[in-house]
């Protein structure tokens, strides 16, 4: 789920955010179930729902379309607020893609439009983590706690070689 590591990660925590994310969750299952509640034992077959079908019936049971179920593994903690902001941001792109691939696929307009939505959340959740990272990252680098001339490439510091290695040492 995009947004939950960088949320776990101790006093970073914002229920706010991580309700939404399983809100998010919440109304793609509700979909699903919606299409699939009334479906015939022939529809089962056809539509290659059968082996979810004979585990699940028609309950939804979070699993990728590959058919892995969704686990906390993939939730990807580090502890390190800058290393969980890039895992969140990268996170929220996947989901968008995910919907980007739905909507390539589905004509029903009532899940697209659904979709959409869920879809342009991604992007302003990637727009927000973006700018937690960029604000926290900076807060890091005056602090002294992370030095590194990657972050401070990243910052976006247009420094010379010789600025770098005097703030980066």
């Amino acid at each position: 789920m995009p947004g939950l590591c960088f949320f776990s990660t101790g006093c970073h925590f914002d229920p706010d955010v991580g309700t939404e994310e399983l809100g998010h969750l919440e109304m793609i299952g509700a979909i699903v179930h919606q299409l699939t509640r009334n479906l015939n034992d022939e529809q089962v077959r056809e539509g290659g729902f059968a082996p979810y079908f004979v585990d699940h019936t028609t309950g939804v049971y979070p699993t990728a379309a590959s058919g892995f179920p969704w686990n906390a593994a993939s939730m990807a903690v580090k502890g390190d607020v800058i290393c969980d902001l890039s895992e969140d941001m990268a996170a929220e792109q996947k989901a968008r893609v995910t919907y980007d691939n739905i909507l390539r696929m589905s004509d029903d307009p009532d899940v697209n439009n659904v979709i959409r939505f869920l879809r342009e959340r991604e992007i302003v959740h990637f727009q927000r983590f973006g700018e937690a990272k960029r604000t926290r990252g900076i807060e890091l680098l005056t602090q002294g706690r992370r030095r590194s001339a990657a972050a401070l490439i990243y910052m976006g510091h247009k420094k010379s070689a010789t600025e770098m290695r005097r703030i980066v040492l």
